[in-house]
């Protein structure tokens, strides 16, 4: 078999390809000129960035973490929303979007099935898959037989060309009628608000896989970046959600900027979603310090520091990975131990637990300065 670089170049998918050069060429020469020469209303602005948010978070808590990832549940009426506005965004349909992100997902980074592959380059990761028909690109809705199921997604699916036309044209010329200035709002509404929104999204399967922190997967290419996470609604922090795909949030912490599992709360408590679902504490404390002794355990192999310093080192190492294993053995203990008890013994097993999270906190910090003192000088 040939090597994925080595084969022959697929053919040029020209719909796209047009698409994709036409909208950023209006967007920096036209906008530019436009407002250079005649000028922009406040209202014009407002209404694309506000059609950005919705365009934006329809993908982010809609095509990925309702429909790829199954995080949580929705109400139809949310759905719709999502649906209507995620057409407008032009990223394909549910369907299709959902199926090529869960092969993403499944092959990660092997070069002939993951459809955009961060091992095959920055510019491929980020558009190239998109304009060519390259074979790992090629449709297959066997992975997503449950979303076969969602009648939204399957009308949207069906009517996807006349959805997208309508979503992408009549609110731009709309409150173009309205504020009666059409064509400065369908150059910010529909041309750069589109050119906004897919680079956005194509930065999570490009950059997302090359700049930032690995704290859950050293082995991923996938990373934590909040600086990405700040133009994504909050999708930035990929090494998590890698490791955590189920999970309804990437932010994990409080103070994450996360706006997409803020709004998925937000439904939550307004009654439009439900079955949030959330990894236990404990297993993302066990990633972060399995994490950290690996690093830690790499660095020890790899530094140049006297025999006396290196076998302290080592024997530090070697305690902090027994009371990994031992917090581990105890952790499951207790799972099973909440399975089969009383409630009031799974209340006290519950307490314990949380206790054990503590523990790994402080032996991620304890690993962290480890690591930090093995730094060469």
């Amino acid at each position: 078999m040939k090597d994925v670089n080595e084969q022959s170049t697929p053919p040029l998918l020209v719909v796209q390809s047009t698409l994709f050069i036409s909208t950023l060429l209006i967007s920096v020469v036209g906008v530019p000129w436009y407002a250079m020469s005649i000028g922009f209303e406040w209202s014009a602005w407002l209404a694309c960035v506000l059609f950005c948010g919705f365009t934006g978070i329809s993908i982010t808590a809609g095509y990925h973490r309702l429909w790829a990832h199954n995080t949580y549940q929705a109400h139809w009426t949310l759905r719709l929303f999502f649906a209507l506005f995620g057409a407008a965004a032009v990223e394909n349909s549910v369907l299709a979007w959902a199926s090529g992100h869960r092969r993403h997902h499944r092959y990660v980074d092997d070069d002939e099935k993951d459809p955009y592959c961060a091992g095959r380059g920055l510019w491929f990761s980020h558009i190239g898959w998109m304009l060519r028909d390259w074979p790992s690109g090629e449709e297959d809705f066997s992975n997503v037989a449950n979303l076969k199921k969602d009648r939204i997604v399957v009308w949207q699916h069906r009517y996807y060309v006349p959805i997208t036309l309508t979503m992408n044209f009549a609110p731009a010329l709309l409150v173009g009628y309205l504020t009666g200035d059409w064509l400065a709002n369908l150059l910010l509404m529909g041309v750069a608000r589109l050119v906004i929104v897919h680079h956005a999204t194509f930065f999570i399967n490009s950059l997302a896989h090359y700049w930032g922190r690995r704290p859950f997967d050293p082995e991923a290419t996938a990373r934590d970046n909040g600086f990405l996470a700040f133009f994504t609604f909050g999708e930035g922090y990929h090494n998590f959600h890698h490791r955590f795909q189920t999970d309804y949030r990437n932010g994990i912490r409080w103070y994450d900027y996360d706006p997409t599992k803020w709004l998925i709360s937000l439904a939550s408590w307004l009654g439009l979603a439900s079955n949030l679902k959330k990894n236990e504490h404990f297993r993302i404390h066990e990633a972060r310090v399995a994490t950290q002794l690996k690093l830690t355990e790499q660095r020890l192999a790899n530094t140049d520091a006297p025999a006396t310093q290196t076998e302290r080192w080592s024997a530090l190492l070697d305690a902090e990975y027994r009371q990994f294993l031992e917090c581990l053995d105890e952790w499951k203990a207790l799972r099973a131990k909440i399975a089969s008890t009383s409630k009031d013994m799974r209340r006290g097993a519950r307490r314990h637990l949380r206790s054990i999270e503590r523990d790994l906190k402080a032996q991620l910090r304890r690993l962290s300065a480890l690591y930090m003192e093995m730094a060469p000088t």
